[in-house]
């Protein structure tokens, strides 16, 4: 199948994301839904909704879909479906079903298209040891792809975004910058290597670092996807009660990301993020606008944010990177007691 993908899209992946300031206003003239089984709804805008069954089975709920990312269908559908699965895994679960979630434009593309597509997110799934139950397909154009999951977790080893505590160590397993090293590709800047880095990683599932997180009895986490680590971050401490101390030196790169943006390939989505977090951010004079802008840059299917307590964090960052599959994870800062910012970058 030889039909690129990324010539049907401007923005792909996670950076096609509504402004995450235009979301938060839409969300917040919303009714709130309240029920006693209810242990996680949109309140704290964690990775998904989470609704006890009995004691000892809580059911996750999510959803995720975007355009293209690359140019190969198949490599789309496992990029797509890992980020999808990735929300049930920051909350420390077990993927359990999932249903595609297809927009195509059937006279527009090769049907093979399509059926690589769903190939790509039924390889996942597989590997996710999930069960892909079926799905809907609507005529749209660009091409999206997602998936519907449901995955289950003890109710006593559920973890959220709002499960940080001050001391807790802040640790990334995947390196930061796919949305800048896929705006360099499309600018024909950026080598193929570094291209299929990016790719590598992000059909990498997030299921390791969350066998890891329950081994270790993490209790607060996040994925990074499209509002970037600050974006992220910021939800996460505010949803916490707590502030972030992130150290810019400390952070994981891609390869040729820095350079890349050294030389303004800055995607749009960044900006964006950047107006987001700006009234909860205070950044150091150590801080260059390269790595405030990487810290504001989109990620699609990114690593998780964990928070560690302190006297686990390095036996945590040393499992992570003896799993021979997060050799990128790295510390990368502390939560600290709540104070004026939400998150201060040093």
């Amino acid at each position: 199948m030889d039909f690129d993908l990324l010539s049907t899209v401007e923005n792909g992946g996670c950076s096609a994301k509504l402004s995450p300031k235009q979301l938060e206003g839409i969300l917040a003239k919303l009714p709130r839904v309240t029920h006693e089984n209810l242990m996680v709804g949109i309140d704290t805008h964690d990775d998904a909704g989470v609704y006890r069954l009995n004691e000892d089975t809580a059911l996750i709920y999510t959803t995720d879909f975007f355009p293209p990312v690359c140019s190969n269908p198949y490599e789309f559908g496992q990029i797509a479906a890992a980020n999808a699965l990735s929300d049930v895994y920051a909350m420390g679960g077990k993927p359990l079903l999932a249903l595609n979630l297809m927009m195509f434009p059937s006279k527009q593309l090769p049907m093979e298209a399509y059926t690589d597509i769903l190939r790509g997110g039924f390889n996942k799934v597989e590997e996710a040891e999930a069960l892909l139950v079926g799905g809907h397909t609507i005529e749209d154009t660009p091409p999206k792809y997602g998936l519907a999951v449901v995955g289950v977790v003890h109710p006593d080893k559920l973890i959220t975004n709002a499960g940080v505590k001050p001391g807790d160590v802040l640790i990334l397993t995947k390196p930061l910058g796919t949305g800048v090293i896929l705006a360099g590709q499309r600018n024909k800047l950026t080598d193929e290597t570094s291209v299929q880095t990016v790719l590598n990683s992000m059909k990498l599932l997030n299921k390791t670092g969350a066998e890891i997180m329950q081994k270790y009895e993490v209790k607060g986490a996040t994925d990074i996807t499209g509002f970037g680590l600050l974006g992220h971050s910021m939800r996460m401490a505010q949803a916490s009660n707590v502030s972030f101390h992130l150290i810019s030196k400390s952070l994981p790169l891609f390869p040729e990301v820095y350079s890349l943006l050294d030389d303004g390939c800055i995607p749009g989505a960044a900006f964006r993020n950047l107006e987001f977090v700006n009234d909860q951010l205070s950044f150091s004079k150590n801080v260059n606008y390269n790595m405030k802008m990487l810290a504001c840059d989109a990620q699609t299917s990114g690593g998780l944010l964990m928070a560690v307590a302190a006297e686990n964090a390095y036996e945590v960052l040393s499992a992570l990177h003896d799993s021979g599959v997060h050799p990128d994870a790295a510390i990368i800062g502390e939560a600290v007691p709540k104070s004026a910012k939400s998150i201060y970058f040093d």
